[in-house]
């Protein structure tokens, strides 16, 4: 399928894959890819939200997950600072649903590629409890709104 992907969709796997292994993650998540598909400039026009700010709410969201079951973190960054070498990280189920999701959206919009924004709406149509729309929710991101935005900005 990765041969479907058009460059700005192989830059959002790409940047999810480099997300989660700087991490230490043993997966890419639905998370990972919404971080990954901020590094198209259409895709953070289009939501109104940065990087930065989206890694930094994400690790909020992160810090909060841990306090909840006990654990505290704060100091701890310093000890994951050089990335674990990892061969190959695998999907989530998550994730590999987005990605069933983004080649749906596709080809229901006649497209022989799959783009970014198909990837971002994918993700934007995900419900809490999922990280990658507790990320959108941090963020302020009206899902309904966004959508229509991309799917706008395809049809121009």
């Amino acid at each position: 399928m990765f041969e479907r992907f058009a460059p700005s969709a192989r830059e959002t796997v790409t940047s999810a894959v480099h997300e989660a292994q700087i991490r230490g993650d043993r997966r890419i998540g639905t998370d990972h890819l919404f971080i990954g598909m901020l590094h198209d400039q259409e895709i953070v026009d289009a939501l109104g939200v940065t990087l930065r700010h989206a890694l930094d709410v994400d690790a909020d969201l992160d810090s909060t997950a841990l306090r909840a079951i006990g654990l505290n973190i704060s100091g701890a960054a310093s000890a994951w600072s050089t990335p674990p070498r990892m061969s190959r990280t695998a999907f989530s189920t998550g994730a590999k649903n987005v990605m069933r999701s983004a080649l749906a959206t596709a080809v229901a919009s006649h497209s022989g590629t799959i783009k970014v924004h198909h990837i971002a709406v994918a993700l934007l149509r995900l419900k809490a409890p999922d990280p990658a729309a507790a990320l959108a929710a941090g963020l302020g991101i009206d899902a309904t709104e966004a959508i229509a935005k991309l799917t706008r900005s395809e049809a121009a």
